[in-house]
């Protein structure tokens, strides 16, 4: 029979990889959420400025969310030399499972869709309407993982919802009569059910994504999620380069890039940045789904859309109304009360450790 020190021992050594494990997990929700937020504001206005300065090719801006799948091959390859330096023999090449790849080629095409409706409510929208738009995505979001992964509801995930919500609407009020001159209603009505797709569309993406995970009999790793997102990734960039062949968008891109106002090279530099920022977003929503859960990816995404009102007030001077003062505030304090409801249960999952690792230790002394 085990002595009391050995059994003390043990529940110190389980203590300590449950710390660490704890440690990792948290580091890597800290990553993927300074992806998110990169990849949040970067991408739209990124995209925002290609069609501001003369970009029309709709099929490229859809091609360029996913099309920096490579940029993941780096931490792929990286991991991969971890894993044959720790055990040369049994090192994986990848880890991706036949069930896993199908999830994922199925859920690329839905995004590529995604994309290509989102690329169209940027071009033929202001950015503060499309930004409103995208906002839906929280309540969708949390339908979709209410009914597809069973998320429970906290009071304080409640009052996130309802805090972001609200500021959304508040940002209704000074989009009535927003529409651009050169836009007939119906090319405006057009932007604005795309983007109202394209919202509820990622919507379900996310859930799907923890569903996939969950159902996949495997242990999830990070790695694999980042696998995971390549696959996705390959497949929209697949679906939006069928979309530009039709309509030769290949031809058409030097032609653009002559004629862009800001000159050639720079056309390529917004090409290339824009590819980059949209990979950060993309990487970064699965991964917050892999250390949390696609709600919290869905709130991230909701409170970073103020941000991008202010960086859309400060780059391309648009009109900073005390509705979007408003929206901000509350959306910073939803944010607030979500972190602070995962705080206080990841401060009860503790004392319910501690409580369970005490009661082999006081049956031994019995």
């Amino acid at each position: 029979m085990a002595t009391d020190m050995e059994i003390e021992n043990q529940v110190n050594t389980n203590q300590e990889v449950m710390k660490k494990k704890m440690f990792m997990k948290k580091l890597i929700l800290l990553v993927n959420c300074a992806l998110l937020s990169i990849g949040n504001t970067g991408g739209p206005m990124v995209m925002r400025l290609y069609f501001l300065r003369g970009g029309e090719l709709v099929w490229l801006s859809c091609w360029l969310e996913t099309g920096g799948w490579p940029l993941m091959l780096l931490p792929l390859a990286v991991s991969y030399f971890f894993r044959r330096k720790k055990d040369n023999r049994n090192a994986k090449l990848f880890f991706m499972t036949p069930f896993l790849f199908v999830a994922g080629a199925i859920l690329g095409v839905l995004t590529g869709l995604d994309d290509f409706m989102y690329a169209n409510g940027v071009k033929l929208l202001p950015v503060s309407t499309s930004t409103l738009i995208i906002s839906t995505q929280l309540g969708f979001t949390a339908l979709f993982a209410f009914v597809i992964v069973k998320q429970k509801f906290t009071s304080y995930i409640i009052n996130s919802i309802v805090l972001l919500t609200m500021g959304a609407a508040v940002l209704a009020l000074h989009v009535s009569s927003d529409r651009p001159n050169h836009e007939s209603n119906k090319q405006y009505f057009t932007g604005f059910f795309m983007t109202l797709g394209a919202s509820a569309l990622y919507g379900f993406v996310l859930p799907m994504v923890e569903f996939t995970y969950k159902k996949s009999k495997t242990r999830i790793t990070y790695t694999l999620v980042i696998e995971m997102q390549m696959i996705m990734s390959l497949f929209a960039t697949a679906f939006c380069t069928i979309g530009m062949l039709v309509h030769k968008d290949f031809q058409a891109i030097p032609r653009e890039a002559r004629a862009y106002e800001l000159g050639e090279g720079s056309y390529y530099v917004v090409l290339v940045f824009s590819a980059i920022a949209w990979q950060c977003f993309f990487l970064g929503a699965v991964g917050v789904i892999f250390s949390a859960s696609s709600l919290l990816s869905g709130i991230m995404i909701a409170v970073m859309l103020p941000l991008t009102e202010i960086l859309a007030v400060i780059i391309y001077h648009e009109k900073f109304t005390v509705e979007k003062g408003i929206s901000l505030a509350l959306s910073l304090w939803g944010f607030v009360s979500y972190f602070y409801g995962e705080f206080k249960q990841i401060k009860r999952a503790k004392q319910n450790l501690k409580s369970e690792t005490d009661i082999p230790a006081a049956s031994s002394q019995v």
